[in-house]
């Protein structure tokens, strides 16, 4: 019984961002700016195929996780519960790493986004997955009727895909020249 009392609170811990959930205001934002970290890390294994398995490793660890901390707190999509935002973020980076890593070669470093050059564009994928997982728009809200843990974290991984779509909306209509300064280095 002791285990199983240790079991859960491990995995509610998890699932709140290792604390962070437990933030009182905010919780989501602080659990997105963690998410940058995860970012972080993943870039720093320096292999597209560990980026990519990483986050969707994450994904699935949030699925579940996800899930059985609605099951703990006994609600649907805890607010404290931010391991969602956490294994979405680096998904919201993918049109801008996917290019980049084809054109050089190999992953861009860790701190490559957080450079003078494009940490003002780190900040706006950042708002904008904030502006997306907080407004809903169609289908990120519907996506939360999903059972358990999908519900709670296929509305994030929406949002991130929205982020992606504008990012290369963006891109398409001359607003950013991310990408081509970036093939400049």
């Amino acid at each position: 019984m002791a285990i199983r009392r240790l079991n859960q609170t491990f995995a509610l811990w998890i699932a709140q961002g290792f604390g962070i959930g437990r933030i009182p205001f905010a919780p989501g934002t602080f659990g997105s700016l963690l998410g940058l970290l995860w970012f972080g890390l993943l870039l720093s294994f320096g292999n597209l195929w560990m980026f990519i398995g990483g986050t969707v490793a994450g994904i699935g660890v949030s699925v579940w996780l996800c899930g059985v901390a609605e099951k703990i707190l006994g609600q649907k999509d805890p607010g404290s519960v931010v391991l969602d935002e956490v294994t979405a973020m680096p998904v919201c980076f993918i049109a801008w790493v996917l290019p980049i890593s084809i054109y050089l070669g190999k992953m861009p470093p860790p701190f490559f986004f957080y450079t003078p050059q494009f940490w003002p564009w780190t900040i706006g994928v950042f708002l904008a997955f904030r502006l997306f997982d907080v407004v809903k728009p169609w289908p990120i809200h519907q996506s939360q009727s999903l059972p358990g843990g999908w519900g709670v974290t296929v509305d994030d991984v929406l949002a991130a895909v929205y982020v992606n779509l504008l990012f290369l909306l963006a891109g398409k209509l001359g607003f950013c020249g991310i990408c081509g300064n970036a093939f400049d280095r």
